[in-house]
């Protein structure tokens, strides 16, 4: 395919076409390369990968990301070469920036080979595809494997210009003996492959399925011009009768032979790949159909099918699951509630103002507890976004004691992430009573001038080892006698109780001493995961260096 002008410039320039230097890559030039191949490996890419266009680069990477069917449809492993500015008078080099292995035959490397250099005496018909624009195919001897492989050089052209080659190579000793579906195959490849020198494949835009996307292992369908089917793997047969079709298929549409699907409609008519889901009862079958393009007309399309009606199952099975999960957590917020309503209820017979208080504090905690469910019913999953379930708290708080003679306003500063229920529901209650506590001891009488309103901060974080949470308050400060670890209320008990279950930590300090409020500061310190498990999910230290495109 020529470009919109109808100038070939890979065509008309017949002298290697390695792109021009410029920037910092220029220096290129200058980087002295061991004539030894095994001396260059992908940590000098930074140094010497020519410069590739962002456009042109997505271009390859597009190939990269989808040419596992073509090295499946091919046999072979398929390597993907990158021009280097040249080093000697009249020599190229050339980098592997990518490879891929098939899964329908054996590999001719053992070793990963991306990285590795080769000149134009090494590999001649990536030099020359790359030079002609066009696909050249020969047998060469290969000193470092010691023996002869089939080398099929493809052009990859973009926008008219020959930004790579893609090639072909297997070894002689390994080919396969030529039957019916080997034939197929082989011949798909070469049409995909005359797609990459044209320049239509990787296509720009395509349908894509999320996962369980089919492979040519999966199964293979091949449809011609009309859109009638030429060819089946016994693989693709296999998802078709699972959809109930039982009549012969060859020649005939997929729509008529009950296999209802419209993505082989829009494939032939956009000329773009496509993707959709056949469902018949408990059986779903992935589709994704691939036109095939000659000089800029449909003339086939190969579909590629997989039956995933077991995962489907799964995931329907998941969602019923968490669907329970999520039904369960809002009864139990229902049941909580119905609780705290019973307390309520109760407590407004009482005369007892200790017993009243008593009751008011269980009701609070009961709907700290409530809270929790509620969001968990919300979710998916069994973890708790903290910040969801602080913000009520701190407004049931403010609503149920505070008063225009006791004012007092709650600030939620930072973010504690995500936590797992159980700690989500103890630290719902923790919070619940230091909230309490600051309104019921922090502002004695006095202590706030006429004007003046108390101010208690929540402040979070979690660096996902360890989650800290301090209420501060600006009151009067704990008395001198009093000891958090020896304090007898009910309130300060829970704290300690729930706290030191996760091997947390609790600390009292003054904010600021000396002065007229020198408040309070409660710091809890909780453990989100063990060391070890924090160790094990931190990156190991340097890390290292891949080929880009």
């Amino acid at each position: 395919m020529t470009p919109p002008d109808g100038a070939d410039p890979a065509r008309a320039t017949p002298s290697f076409p390695g792109p021009p230097l410029r920037g910092d890559l220029a220096a290129a030039k200058e980087v002295e390369l061991d004539d030894d191949e095994h001396s260059f490996t992908a940590e000098h890419v930074a140094l010497v990968v020519p410069p590739v266009d962002q456009e042109a680069s997505r271009h390859l990477k597009r190939l990269a990301a989808g040419w596992g069917a073509l090295a499946d449809f091919a046999f072979a492993d398929l390597l993907l070469y990158v021009a280097l500015p040249g080093h000697d008078e009249g020599r190229n080099r050339f980098l592997v920036v990518n490879q891929v292995r098939p899964n329908t035959g054996q590999t001719l490397f053992l070793d990963d080979v991306v990285g590795r250099t080769m000149d134009d005496t090494q590999r001649p018909l990536v030099a020359q595809a790359m030079a002609t624009g066009e696909i050249v195919e020969d047998v060469v001897d290969s000193p470092w494997l010691g023996e002869q492989i089939r080398i099929t050089a493809i052009p990859v052209r973009f926008r008219g210009r020959v930004v790579a080659v893609m090639a072909r190579e297997a070894s002689l000793d390994l080919a396969r003996d030529v039957s019916d579906l080997a034939s197929v195959y082989l011949g798909v490849f070469r049409r995909l492959g005359r797609m990459v020198a044209d320049g239509v494949f990787p296509f720009a835009d395509e349908e894509v399925v999320a996962t369980g996307g089919p492979r040519v292992g999966d199964g293979v369908v091949l449809l011609d011009e009309m859109g009638r089917i030429v060819f089946a793997s016994p693989t693709g047969v296999s998802p078709l009768r699972r959809l109930g079709v039982t009549r012969r298929f060859m020649g005939e549409h997929l729509t008529d032979i009950g296999a209802e699907t419209a993505a082989t409609y829009r494939a032939f008519f956009n000329g773009r790949p496509t993707v959709e889901e056949v469902e018949r009862e408990d059986v779903t079958v992935v589709l994704r159909c691939i036109p095939l393009i000659t000089e800029q007309r449909v003339d086939g399309a190969v579909v590629l099918l997989r039956d995933v009606s077991e995962m489907r199952l799964r995931d329907r099975a998941l969602v019923s699951k968490d669907a329970t999960i999520k039904e369960i957590h809002h009864r139990v917020k229902n049941n909580l509630q119905t609780i705290s309503s019973l307390l309520r209820l109760q407590g407004r017979r009482l005369t007892e103002p200790s017993a009243k208080a008593a009751i008011e504090e269980s009701v609070r905690r009961i709907r700290s507890i409530a809270l929790v469910h509620e969001t968990l019913s919300r979710e998916d999953g069994d973890d708790v976004e903290f910040g969801d379930v602080v913000r009520p708290l701190a407004r049931m708080v403010e609503e149920g004691l505070t008063s225009p003679e006791l004012p007092v306003e709650f600030v939620i500063e930072g973010d504690a992430g995500k936590l797992p229920s159980p700690e989500a529901t103890s630290l719902a209650v923790v919070t619940t009573e230091l909230l309490q506590n600051v309104v019921d001891h922090a502002y004695p009488p006095g202590t706030l001038a006429p004007g003046e309103r108390g101010r208690v901060r929540i402040v979070l974080s979690n660096d996902a080892v360890t989650l800290h949470l301090a209420v501060v308050d600006d009151g009067a400060g704990p008395a001198p006698e009093f000891d958090p670890e020896t304090s007898a209320t009910l309130g300060l008990s829970i704290v300690r109780g729930l706290a030191s279950e996760p091997e947390g930590r609790m600390e009292f300090s003054p904010v600021s001493p000396g002065s007229r409020r020198p408040g309070t500061r409660v710091q809890l310190s909780i453990p989100v995961v063990s060391r070890v498990e924090a160790d094990a999910k931190r990156p190991p230290p340097g890390g290292g260096r891949s080929v880009g495109l």
